[in-house]
């Protein structure tokens, strides 16, 4: 069966035909060196290892072919046809860091704006640094609250960069953290990827990215814009969080 990359995050607002599949492509853990890492913090680095260059190509042509030929792809219909595959940046090992999360006492309250303009309940677990581009970078780490109660330990990270709106998608893009240990985690900006709403079908509503979450640096790696799509509805920003500043 075809399988589908599944964005975190990304609501249908209309169902897709019954017992059709959505599945999330695994993030494979294994070799490499790791190229870049956080400020210290107290406590042991993860017992994980990044992708390589040739394992990130593999994933990149499976999530492909994926989109060109699953049912549930978010590539609309009359595009699959005539779909040779996304665009990424190449492979960046400098774009690799291990990143220690510090987690507020308390989750914050937050509220999250979709792609369609809508209000999605999350938290702020807490936040992560590293450094890159001559500066200190930090970005917040999120749970989206309308999911059912067992997805509430996933972390959601959405970031925007100096890319953002000319070369990746104007909402933003998604990355996943690969855990470690005691909250140590391998951040890889290689494995960026866009939401399903990046693509033009209008079944999707996706988070958008944060304010608080705009990198000034830019991160050229991973996905890039799709350029049959068009850009998201609208660029709202979040609405005041409801439980004070970080």
């Amino acid at each position: 069966m075809p399988r589908i990359v599944v964005c975190h995050g990304c609501r249908l607002v209309a169902p897709l035909v019954p017992g059709q599949a959505v599945w999330a492509l695994l993030l494979l853990v294994v070799a490499a060196a790791a190229c870049g890492r956080a400020a210290e913090t107290p406590g042991p680095a993860p017992a994980l290892s990044f992708l390589d260059r040739d394992q990130i190509e593999t994933q990149r042509t499976r999530k492909d072919e994926d989109y060109r030929l699953s049912e549930d792809s978010p590539i609309p219909p009359e595009q699959r046809e005539s779909f040779t595959g996304l665009e990424y940046y190449d492979f960046d090992p400098e774009l690799r860091f291990i990143v220690h999360l510090e987690r507020y006492d308390e989750p914050k309250p937050f509220t999250i704006i979709s792609t369609q303009g809508k209000e999605r309940p999350a938290v702020k677990l807490g936040y992560l640094s590293f450094s890159y581009g001559g500066q200190d970078n930090r970005l917040e780490v999120y749970s989206l609250r309308d999911l059912s109660a067992e997805h509430w330990d996933a972390l959601f990270l959405p970031f925007k960069d100096a890319t953002t709106g000319s070369e990746t998608y104007g909402a933003g893009r998604y990355v996943e953290l690969a855990k470690g240990v005691d909250d140590w985690y391998l951040l890889d900006f290689n494995t960026a990827y866009n939401p399903l709403c990046a693509y033009g079908r209008t079944v999707y509503r996706c988070p958008s990215t944060p304010a608080e979450n705009r990198l000034k640096v830019a991160i050229r790696a991973g996905e890039r814009g799709f350029s049959h799509a068009a850009e998201p509805r609208s660029e709202v920003e979040p609405a005041p969080e409801a439980g004070g500043q970080s």
